[in-house]
């Protein structure tokens, strides 16, 4: 990682926190300057001054809510006027809404979509062209164990993740060809907020891992050029075996499991 992205920009959306915090900690620490973004400018003014101090490299802070159909423009516009040539773009920022669909109100789960599909849509597409060109650059999009089936009572929330799965997998392999990586990162339950803003309960969370080590084995997959990485031993086996099961069975099992208490 150190080879790398030393004195390459990187950009890391919702980087106020969480894994996306822990993205922007570790690109820094090897060389990468950073645009961090996120809904809360107190936070990365926080972080980029931490990260600035620690590591020396430059960072630049803007405040943009990707619920927004316009957020990805502006944030793609602010990269040009500073004249940053952004060769890491890190698709960090989503979440989650538990509970019965029909109980979820349609306005959150229509800005989920916004959030985890169609802003990193729009953002890979604004910022991939230039890295094409350039024959280099690097994409991470954070998926999820979550997108390898159907999960209810998180059902809008894992099929937002199975396409950025999909969507990862199959732009990795259009873009090998020019010297571009792209890695879909698909963590399982992580010590972060996203519990708290799902409001999942605290079962659906044993055996969670660090945000620190789901986002080392991220930037380790995409630096190594692998389209898909799940992060964690015990969801690797869980992710693989489910695939031999009959899918009705794993939905199943998913709603027993995630079923209200």
């Amino acid at each position: 990682m150190q080879n790398r992205w030393q004195g390459k920009w990187a950009l890391v959306t919702g980087a106020s926190a969480g894994i996306g915090a822990e993205f922007a900690r570790q690109l820094a620490a090897a060389g990468a300057h950073l645009i961090l973004t996120a809904r809360r400018r107190d936070r990365l003014l926080a972080l980029a001054a931490q990260l600035r101090a620690a590591h020396g490299v430059s960072l630049e802070v803007f405040e943009a809510d990707l619920a927004r159909p316009d957020a990805p423009e502006a944030l793609f516009r602010f990269a040009r006027e500073k004249d940053i040539a952004v060769e890491v773009l890190v698709n960090n920022a989503g979440f989650g809404a538990y509970g019965p669909f029909h109980e979820v109100p349609a306005a959150r789960q229509l800005e989920m979509v916004q959030v985890n599909i169609s802003a990193v849509v729009h953002l890979t597409h604004l910022f991939l062209p230039a890295m094409l060109q350039r024959r280099r650059g690097d994409v991470l999009i954070l998926a999820s164990t979550a997108g390898f089936q159907a999960v209810p009572y998180i059902s809008t929330y894992a099929a937002t993740k199975s396409f950025d799965l999909f969507f990862a997998e199959a732009l990795a392999e259009e873009v090998r060809e020019f010297g571009v990586h792209v890695t879909a990162l698909c963590p399982g339950a992580t010590t972060t907020e996203f519990q708290q803003v799902a409001a999942q309960p605290d079962y659906a969370f044993r055996s969670a891992e660090t945000a620190e080590k789901v986002a080392r084995v991220g930037l380790e997959a995409l630096a190594a050029g692998k389209p898909v990485v799940i992060s964690g031993a015990r969801n690797n086996v869980m992710t693989q075996s489910q695939r031999l099961a009959p899918r009705r069975l794993v939905t199943s099992m998913a709603a027993r499991l995630f079923r209200p208490k």
